[in-house]
């Protein structure tokens, strides 16, 4: 269309406004949703970690199944199986990582107490001393 061929309405100029376009009625309202609640949060990123570490009986696999479940309920619209599979997520979350909090303190515990009971026993193995490991070896030796 080339420009000189077109005409212009009487009332309206180029790049002002035109006396006969329709006006605004006013401001627009939208409901966001009418509970005032937030969503349900779906602990995916904790549901993660605990999946790649450690992950002692599978609790942190569970953990991440509800968390993913949580989320495709809450992007449905279904917030209340959203908010149960958030509570489920949360707690297999909470199991997994005291699991994974336990294991490592009580391989700690374990060695102290080792190493407490071979320095106290009779003999008296020096575990860090010149000998210490060769003696130590020597108890498991037949």
């Amino acid at each position: 269309m080339d420009n000189h061929s077109y005409n212009f309405p009487s009332d309206c100029t180029p790049l002002t406004n035109c006396k006969s376009a329709r006006k605004p009625a006013g401001s627009t309202v939208v409901n966001m949703g009418g509970s005032g609640k937030s969503p349900p949060r779906d602990y995916l990123i904790w549901s993660l970690c605990n999946t790649l570490y450690v992950n002692f009986c599978c609790l942190g696999f569970m953990a991440l199944i509800y968390s993913i479940k949580a989320r495709d309920q809450k992007t449905q619209g279904n917030l209340q199986l959203a908010q149960e599979c958030s509570d489920k997520a949360k707690w297999y979350n909470i199991l997994a990582a005291g699991w994974n909090l336990l294991i490592p303190l009580l391989a700690v515990v374990l060695l102290v107490l080792l190493l407490v009971h071979l320095g106290s026993s009779q003999g008296s193995f020096d575990f860090f001393g010149e000998d210490g490991f060769q003696n130590f070896m020597k108890l498991f030796s037949w």
